[in-house]
């Protein structure tokens, strides 16, 4: 169900949500049938599940957890699921280790240790639903108005003093800072992760992140350039425009250096900013 405010565009939208997110998710649950659903029937079996193998095979109780870490694509993934909550996390051999995926290691350092049932306490069931709520509210914002979901994600997940190898390891983040690095996203993903970390690194300015202000300025960038390039280009980047060699002045990374051709564009990022 559509959000209260989802006819506003994407910057007064995000303004409005981030003076208190938990308190507008949890607003969201109330109209959003299905999370309920989710909701009660989770907390009904939570302090049930004693083993990997129960949590596998607890559909309902699997879709809330995994939702909680950003990991809802993964919920047929049983022989990954396995492995991330039945090996040692700290082990430079883990799957939570060599995949560089910071969900996936969020979720086995939560889910590794069955010693006692990781959903024993209250607390943590709590935790859990607030963050399955809170990853659904965006999802639901992301569908109505592209690019609200992440940047709220990236508001509330960046950190001040995070690196480069942060914002790679999390594909929410590396989305954002791929677009307001001026990258193609379609492009970059095909390149290899040297490759990525080499242009994404020539062009973050990770300073830009080191206050609380900085990265909400940052996800506003986002969603400025996302309201003038609304759609991915249908004709494919050459590697030289990636790169940033065309020598064009009308391209995204144009409006950040003062060089635009495009006076819509670069009066619209002028007026927000």
């Amino acid at each position: 169900m559509s959000s209260s405010i989802s006819a506003m565009p994407a910057i007064p939208q995000y303004v409005s949500i981030i003076k208190d997110e938990q308190a507008s998710a949890n607003k969201w649950e109330k109209t959003s049938v299905s999370a309920q659903q989710a909701v009660t029937a989770f907390q009904k079996d939570a302090s049930s599940i004693k083993t990997p193998q129960q949590l596998l095979k607890n559909y309902k109780a699997l879709k809330v957890v995994l939702g909680a870490y950003g990991m809802s694509k993964a919920i047929g993934e049983t022989a990954v699921l396995t492995k991330l909550m039945t090996q040692d996390p700290t082990s430079a051999k883990s799957l939570a280790q060599t995949s560089g995926n910071a969900s996936w290691k969020a979720f086995a350092k939560a889910f590794s240790d069955w010693s006692t049932s990781p959903l024993a306490s209250s607390d943590t069931i709590q935790s859990i639903t607030q963050s399955y709520l809170t990853n659904s509210y965006e999802d639901s914002l992301e569908t109505e108005t592209p690019g609200l979901g992440d940047a709220l994600y990236f508001t509330r997940t960046a950190t001040t003093n995070m690196s480069l190898e942060n914002v790679m390891a999390d594909p929410k983040l590396l989305k954002v800072a791929e677009v307001v690095s001026g990258f193609d996203t379609t492009q970059f993903g095909a390149l290899d992760y040297d490759q990525q970390v080499r242009l994404l690194g020539s062009k973050l300015d990770m300073s830009k992140l080191s206050t609380t202000k900085g990265i909400q300025q940052f996800a506003q960038q986002y969603l400025a350039l996302l309201q003038i390039h609304p759609t991915a280009t249908t004709t494919p980047a050459s590697m030289l425009t990636l790169y940033g060699g065309n020598g064009s002045t009308t391209g995204i990374l144009s409006l950040f250096t003062g060089n635009s051709g495009s006076d819509s564009g670069s009066s619209l990022y002028s007026a927000l900013f």
